[in-house]
């Protein structure tokens, strides 16, 4: 589906169909394309053919990158067509797993909030922001939803605000606040007779629109390729023109660091890491009808493998490893 393809013009039953040939083909892209597959099921309003998706997943023989973010979907997808209880018992689970990945939290209070359990759906949003977000100075890009929708579910319960909601609103660029975005009332004021408060409605409206745009905009983030040692030593064995772009692994490295750091401060939101091998190259390279020694195929392969679920996000949450596979935390290591 191409990103400019309204909504409304997709066969998301052929679009899923699709999605699965390709995991076919692509079997260490195969979670991600398959939760890509779930989504146009559930948008087809084949909930029951979704959560077979989720269940095929979750019962893979070689495990998962993102185990609960598939049980937090398959979660939301059952409760949305009567299966409450089987629902409520996953979301439990996911909350008392404590997944250190944003998405889970925010989808499985997302599912309480939906259903009218304000309460519950704050307590989750809270949850997961103490996780993720306690001692962290700058809140990496993908917990941003968990801010803004725990100072929504918030606004809706009419909690005075604390630090995270005002760090939410520090973070949401549009030009209408968050306290007018999630105001309980503004649904009132689109039954108005009122010419001036619909105008005003409208304005909201555009501008929460605007946001989502600039969200579905990038579905996924802006990638710089990694070559591990090995890996670079191979590809420059086999391709010795790309040495101009690869003097050596410790340059690599330093320039992935730079390169992103540099993006970070231009105001680039939702950036990653993806790793390259050498044998995925020379597919892809084989796929476009071009020589792996060109080096302007670099960077449509990282952006390939990144469409493709395969980055991982910079910088690292507190505490985590260093992108560069030392083993070591990436505050000690090119974090410092």
């Amino acid at each position: 589906m191409r990103p400019d393809t309204p909504a409304e013009n997709v066969d998301h039953t052929a679009e899923a169909a699709r999605l699965e040939r390709t995991a076919g083909l692509y079997p260490e892209d195969a979670e991600a394309l398959l939760l890509q597959a779930a989504a146009h099921l559930e948008l087809a309003g084949d909930r029951p053919a979704a959560t077979a998706l989720y269940d095929s997943l979750l019962s893979s023989p070689t495990g998962l990158e993102h185990p609960y973010l598939v049980r937090a979907l398959k979660a939301s997808n059952l409760w949305e067509y009567g299966h409450e209880a089987e629902a409520r018992a996953i979301i439990t689970g996911v909350r008392a797993a404590a997944p250190r990945d944003p998405a889970p939290w925010v989808i499985v209070a997302e599912a309480l909030e939906a259903h009218d359990e304000l309460e519950a759906a704050q307590e989750t949003f809270t949850e997961g922001a103490r996780l993720l977000l306690t001692d962290v100075s700058e809140p990496p890009y993908s917990t941003h939803p968990l801010l803004f929708g725990r100072h929504r579910v918030r606004r809706m319960l009419g909690v005075p605000h604390d630090d995270w909601d005002r760090l939410a609103d520090t973070l949401h660029s549009s030009s209408v606040s968050l306290d007018e975005l999630h105001d309980p009332k503004r649904v009132w004021s689109l039954g108005s007779d009122n010419p001036a408060e619909l105008e005003a409605e409208i304005s909201r409206l555009r501008a929460e629109l605007g946001t989502y745009r600039e969200a579905l905009s990038r579905p996924f983030p802006v990638a710089v390729l990694h070559w591990p040692k090995a890996e670079l030593a191979e590809l420059l064995d086999a391709y010795p023109t790309l040495t101009t772009e690869y003097p050596s692994h410790e340059e690599h490295l330093t320039t992935i660091e730079a390169s992103l750091r540099e993006l970070s401060a231009s105001g680039t939101p939702n950036l990653g890491i993806v790793t390259g091998t050498v044998p995925s190259y020379e597919a892809f390279a084989a796929s476009e009808a071009t020589s792996p020694a060109d080096p302007e195929l670099l960077p449509q392969y990282a952006t390939t493998l990144a469409a493709r679920g395969r980055a991982v996000e910079w910088p690292p949450q507190r505490g985590a490893a260093c992108w560069c596979g030392s083993g070591q935390p990436y505050e000690g290591c090119h974090g410092a």
